[in-house]
């Protein structure tokens, strides 16, 4: 999987090049700070008077990168995958390795705290399923029509203790294999080089 960047988020990003690797990596230990306890201005105007630019360019690549590396650890893209991201910023060879060992070095403590942050989006918890079969009705005696129903449970952010909602679903076996074969393919053309050309030139 590759991430698609928006103009504003490449805009924020551009600022990077333009100071040392140390600097960058401090960035990184920066936005994971401010993942676990918010942002702190007196940070951005002091990092703002050493590198003698603008607070709004600091906090932009701080921010920048945060929404790199969150979204990256969120979906736990590979190693591969995320230098293939970061290429359509059109950065030096250097700049981008060191990128990616900030995200492998981080990526297990940003799923860490991103699983601690409180959420209102739906989360799995369970499925349970039935297969039906009617084998006869009053207009005809003889027949075989198989119905699958699911019950999904979905539990609201991290509170697993909460009770669950429930949606059910019903389909028929051939639509439920055809749905499985398509989202398949679907995944295998996600990781095929042409795919990953298309997306890097996504604007």
């Amino acid at each position: 999987m590759l991430l698609v960047l928006s103009e504003d988020h490449k805009e924020h990003l551009s600022f990077l090049p333009q100071v040392d690797a140390a600097v960058v990596g401090e960035f990184g230990r920066i936005a994971l700070e401010f993942l676990r306890r918010g942002a702190s201005n007196r940070i951005y105007e002091g990092a703002a008077r050493k590198l003698c630019v603008p607070v709004e360019m600091v906090k932009h690549g701080v921010e920048g990168l945060m929404f790199l590396m969150t979204e990256s650890s969120k979906h736990m893209i590979s190693e591969v995958d995320f230098l293939d991201s970061v290429l359509v910023l059109g950065f030096g060879e250097e700049l981008n390795q060191l990128l990616v060992q900030l995200y492998l070095q981080h990526r297990s403590q940003i799923r860490s705290v991103l699983s601690q942050l409180p959420t209102n989006v739906p989360a799995y918890n369970n499925l349970e399923w039935r297969l039906d079969v009617q084998l006869a009705s009053r207009s005809v005696r003889h027949q075989v029509v198989p119905k699958l129903t699911m019950r999904l449970l979905l539990t609201r952010g991290c509170d697993n203790r909460s009770d669950p909602s429930s949606r059910i679903l019903q389909t028929d076996p051939s639509t439920l294999l055809h749905l499985i074969a398509t989202l398949e393919i679907a995944l295998a053309a996600m990781k095929t080089s042409h795919t990953r050309r298309i997306l890097r030139n996504i604007k």
